[in-house]
């Protein structure tokens, strides 16, 4: 079998709202960040993100944080794409530290890796209904960066 290739799609950075604390629940923390807006910057996908959605957090207490993110973008060319993204980051308790006092940390320092699942009805946009999609990431203090990789 051919071993699987990735090709770039878009970077992401999606804006986000002070997080709101949604108390403890078994084994960690819960919060709900909102997505307010932002970029989209690719060759095959560029816009903006949509005022429209949120990172539904878990927080554990072994440390690591379960990420759970709904949100949408508006194309270049005027097609909706609505994104479903989970994903992981972890790292030293230091470096998390950090993270959670909003520095800029160098993502190289922790693990941060999604998988997005794109979708749109918009007929130019038909193929990323059927593409598998991988994600590395980066959390700003005021916002997130994604990469979005095609599967090949």
């Amino acid at each position: 079998m051919q071993q699987p290739e990735l090709r770039h799609v878009c970077e992401i950075v999606a804006e986000l709202a002070t997080p709101i604390e949604n108390g403890e629940g078994p084994g960690g923390r819960w919060r709900i960040i909102p997505i307010v807006g932002g970029e989209v910057r690719g060759e095959r996908i560029s816009g903006r993100v949509l005022n429209l959605g949120a990172d539904w957090q878990t927080v554990f207490d072994v440390g690591y944080a379960e990420l759970d993110t709904r949100y949408a973008i508006e194309t270049h060319d005027g097609a909706l794409i609505d994104i479903r993204n989970f994903g992981y980051r972890h790292g030293p308790p230091e470096v998390l530290k950090r993270l959670a006092a909003g520095e800029d940390v160098d993502p190289s320092e922790y693990y941060m890796r999604t998988l997005p699942r794109l979708s749109s009805g918009d007929p130019r946009y038909a193929w990323i209904n059927r593409t598998v999609f991988i994600g590395t990431g980066a959390r700003r203090a005021s916002s997130v960066v994604i990469q979005v990789y095609e599967v090949l």
